[in-house]
């Protein structure tokens, strides 16, 4: 595999409402250090790719309100790579106008597309996967997306239905997508664990640059259509104003209703290395390694008395100290504090919308 054709699409341009204190509008969940690792999952994302595809073949589709967050925390990779959205349009147009921009450049690009605020454990089989995963679409015209392996029915992903009876004749990890599923309730949840034929959605894609620009000039031709006309403007100084301008013509939808759903050419890889999208800070706590007392803490100065279940994420210079908690969430940052029921987490996001 030519290391040179392999390109790293980065989606970073949610508003991060999640993880509050830590994460804020302003600095939104991609672009702070969750893991008190010193390394922001946004840089924690393009580390799991240094050796997979070289720098200046690294691509964050953001915001105009992000792109300096982006370019200080990844000062590799060249500003012109950094595309920045004049508006939310989902996933559909971001990768279209990506896909398209590479394509001009390299026809025979081979293109990884992922999140920038999901967690990995085990990095060296994720490099694995992702090495095998190039390998296919290399020499296929397949759209290949990975399958996490569920670990308990979980009610906040989508799923991936899939025939496991045959195996691709080229990577026999390989399967073909039955259908993709919304997500499901508890008892639905239950029932695709039980099957073992269905997979977690983890929104990572694989596939060369010439099949996704056929795909979304089959499947959606209204958004090729404008990115067909934008093209001879890439990579000149009328680029950015151009994409202002046709950019918030695109339909807001998502790649998977898009093209995935439609397309006929569709394949999951099913992989279990620690994933995570980090969607809750209880999700965060399922990633960690608990002590004794079944405790998760992140930071270098917390005590804890008589406590069990909870999550502390504390790493700022203060010294924390808790006694007698069992399944709390407490997290600092600067002027705020958290302090909340594990099991009362989703209401968190009512009382910071509404300041309080």
């Amino acid at each position: 595999m030519t290391t040179n054709d392999n390109h790293l699409v980065i989606m970073a341009g949610g508003v991060g409402s999640r993880f509050w204190p830590m994460s804020t509008p302003e600095k939104p969940k991609q672009f702070i250090d969750v893991l008190g690792c010193g390394r922001t999952l946004l840089q924690l994302t393009v580390d799991r790719f240094k050796d997979i595809c070289p720098a200046e073949n690294v691509w964050v589709v953001t915001s105009d309100k992000y792109a300096g967050l982006v370019k200080e925390q990844l000062p590799d990779i060249p500003e012109s790579n950094i595309l920045k959205e004049p508006c939310r349009r989902n996933t559909a147009p971001c990768i279209a106008y990506v896909s398209w921009k590479i394509k001009a450049r390299n026809p025979k690009a081979n293109v990884v597309v992922t999140p920038s605020d999901h967690i990995v454990m085990n990095v060296a089989e994720f490099q694995r996967v992702i090495r095998s995963a190039m390998n296919f679409t290399q020499s296929t015209d397949a759209i290949l997306t990975l399958g996490m392996k569920p670990t308990r029915p979980e009610t906040g992903y989508g799923y991936i239905e899939t025939d496991l009876s045959i195996a691709s004749s080229t990577n026999k990890e390989i399967f073909r997508v039955d259908s993709f599923k919304e997500k499901p309730d508890a008892d639905t949840a239950q029932r695709y664990i039980e099957q073992k034929n269905y997979f977690w959605n983890a929104g990572i894609f694989v596939w060369n640059v010439g099949t996704i620009v056929n795909a979304f000039r089959i499947y959606c031709p209204a958004i090729a259509k404008i990115f067909e006309s934008i093209r001879p403007v890439f990579y000149t100084e009328n680029e950015q104003e151009v994409i202002n301008r046709e950019f918030p013509n695109c339909e807001n939808i998502s790649v998977d209703y898009a093209i995935l759903e439609k397309a006929e050419e569709i394949f999951v890889f099913p992989a279990d290395f620690g994933w995570s999208d980090l969607g809750t800070w209880g999700a965060l706590y399922e990633q960690m390694t608990p002590d004794l007392n079944k405790n998760v803490c992140i930071g270098k100065n917390i005590q804890l008395y008589d406590t069990r279940n909870c999550i502390i994420h504390a790493t700022q210079e203060k010294r924390v100290v808790i006694m007698g908690l069992d399944g709390y969430i407490v997290a600092e940052k600067d002027d705020a504090l958290l302090i909340c029921k594990t099991n009362e987490e989703q209401k968190i996001k009512l009382f910071t919308d509404a300041g309080n």
